[in-house]
């Protein structure tokens, strides 16, 4: 019994090492994309998409600079904690008809509290550099960590709460019962409608979630000359910059898990490892395909909010249009 155990403490240490491998490589690949793109949308040629790999490459060889008057443990063990938590939350994500490696009880609220380690990591790296625009880069973070909190945990409750409706016993807060359950085929026409605006809402979110145009003020370059990020330099920097793209990755996965979980291999007609591969390709479109919506489309449409806007925008009418949302939910479970 000990050497089966063992063997799978083995077996998750492994596929945790390979998730993470290939969260990073995937993040900066469409990372590179949405580069391309929205430089595309914009009348220009853009960097390639293999820039981010570049600058990861050259900053891991920069000489790192910690400022004369930070906290130097701090300092360097902010970019850690970014990547290690956005790393952490891949491990609970299911991918195409791959289950998550880790599971359990209420994962998706502990995702929802991963998800603000990062933040947190580059406030209290913010605050440890001593610089005054990323003092003010850290306080816009906080604030706008505050302001996005609210609609993105009225949507899961919203999801969790509809599901606990159908299927009273399953484990309803676990990601991969979600999953497995789309919210489209457990709703009437008002929970639809109620769906929709959950999508909106989480979509809303993902821009703040990933410090994206409207939504960059902490670090707002032509403001404060980088915000967090302005004393950050060499491996620290390129650390910042890995968890920035695992981050777009859980962003992604997260809203294709929630909304649009379902597969193409039983359309096709494929089984073993074809149906295996075909699921997983289509997932990655479905990745591509919310990435473009809600980050690309949104920071080329739209100019960046100041950050009382930010906090307006999302305590009033991103909040209502989440409230509503679950109102409409409970609304057609009572009248159905």
């Amino acid at each position: 019994m000990t050497s089966i155990n063992l063997f799978g403490i083995l077996i998750k240490i492994i596929g945790a090492i390979l998730i993470a491998f290939l969260g990073v490589v995937v993040g900066l690949f469409y990372k590179g994309i949405d580069r391309k793109l929205a430089a595309r949308m914009q009348a220009r040629v853009g960097p390639p998409i293999r820039q981010p790999f570049m600058d990861f490459f050259k900053l891991m060889i920069k000489e790192n600079i910690v400022p004369q008057n930070a906290v130097p443990w701090i300092f360097n063990g902010a970019p850690i904690m970014a990547l290690v938590s956005s790393i952490t939350i891949l491990l609970y994500l299911p991918v195409g008809n791959i289950p998550p490696l880790l599971s359990g009880y209420g994962d998706i609220i502990l995702i929802v509290y991963l998800l603000t380690l990062p933040a947190i990591g580059m406030v209290v790296g913010g605050f440890a550099s001593g610089s005054p625009y990323a003092n003010v880069g850290a306080q816009r973070e906080m604030v706008m960590m505050m302001s996005y909190e609210l609609p993105l945990v009225t949507t899961v409750v919203a999801i969790g709460w509809k599901l606990s409706q159908v299927y009273p016993k399953l484990n309803i807060f676990s990601l991969a019962v979600i999953n497995a359950n789309p919210i489209w085929g457990l709703v009437g026409p008002l929970g639809f409608m109620g769906a929709i605006l959950l999508f909106i809402t989480f979509a809303a979110v993902t821009p703040g979630e990933l410090s994206k145009v409207p939504f960059d003020a902490p670090e707002a370059e032509t403001e404060l000359a980088g915000g967090i990020l302005v004393e950050y330099s060499g491996r620290n920097l390129a650390l910042f910059g890995l968890a920035d793209a695992v981050k777009i990755i859980v962003m992604m996965s997260l809203t294709v898990a929630l909304f649009f979980p379902y597969n193409i291999s039983h359309l096709l007609a494929l089984s073993g490892a074809f149906a295996l591969i075909a699921d997983v390709l289509f997932f990655l479109v479905k990745m591509f395909l919310v990435m473009f919506v809600e980050v690309t489309f949104i920071r080329v449409a739209v100019a960046r909010l100041k950050i009382d806007q930010v906090s307006y925008t999302y305590w009033v009418p991103v909040a209502i249009i989440g409230l509503l949302g679950l109102t409409l939910i409970v609304l057609d479970t009572i009248i159905v």
